[in-house]
């Protein structure tokens, strides 16, 4: 053969090897995408635009999960084997023991959590657990629906790339914790602007087995369509699955 050809043949080779090599390099093996359930329904809130559309699409971007929504408690219990985070809009109520014992079963077995501002009130006499123990307390009030300000008041993966404070319209939840209850550690207050009473906004659970996320925030589309919020929201996904 031709020493002309071979060289031909080894600068091919060359650009072939150069060629794989770059396009190993752009093209990064995907992150597993995190599998969501998303509950809710209930009163009060417009659950389907909110947290089925808006909650949806801005955890869905870019890949980082995959989420299923429902509006009906009765089918939790048979997907919690397949998810990594169950994250509770709902107001309504989880009136079944099993779908109730499973829920903690699934925390307890090192599972993500995140509890979204209709999920954070006292909902149900019936089940003083879920308040005491998952959420570290509740709210039993809030602000009439208005402006206040949120204040980042410490570092963490949930409140990465979150402003240290910015301003919305929402429900300023009274959220106060229990005494009695898992401890929860504080990453954001709230504040109205004709009030000096600060309330927790963005918390979690210091559950001694799974990650738990509380978001207060997330009325309307003063809440779900802004920025920070959508931040706080993915964050808090991804830390809840330990990712």
């Amino acid at each position: 053969m031709a020493r002309s050809t071979l060289k031909t043949i080894a600068s091919l080779l060359l650009l072939l090897a150069m060629f794989a090599h770059n396009a190993m390099a752009e093209s990064p093996e995907k992150k597993k995408a995190i599998r969501v359930l998303l509950v809710g329904g209930g009163s009060s809130h417009d659950f389907d635009r909110w947290y089925k559309q808006e909650d949806v699409q801005t955890l869905q971007k870019g890949g980082l999960a995959t989420v299923e929504y429902t509006s009906d408690p009765t089918t939790i219990l048979g997907k919690l084997k397949d998810i990594d985070v169950l994250y509770l809009s709902n107001n309504q109520p989880i009136a079944d023991k099993a779908t109730r014992e499973a829920i903690f079963a699934f925390v307890d077995a090192g599972k993500g959590l995140v509890l979204a501002h209709p999920a954070l009130w006292y909902n149900w006499s019936d089940w003083p657990e879920y308040n005491q123990k998952l959420v570290g307390g509740g709210s039993k009030g809030h602000d009439k629906y208005g402006p206040f300000e949120v204040t980042i008041t410490q570092k963490h993966p949930v409140t990465k790339g979150v402003p240290a404070s910015f301003k919305l319209d929402d429900e300023l939840y009274y959220f106060k914790p229990d005494a009695a209850g898992t401890p929860i550690e504080v990453l954001a207050t709230a504040k109205a602007e004709t009030s000096d009473k600060v309330f927790p906004s963005i918390f979690i659970v210091k559950y001694p087995k799974g990650r738990i996320v509380g978001i207060a925030l997330g009325h309307d589309a003063k809440s779900h369509t802004i920025e920070p919020y959508q931040t706080i929201l993915r964050n808090a996904v991804q830390w809840a699955a330990g990712k």
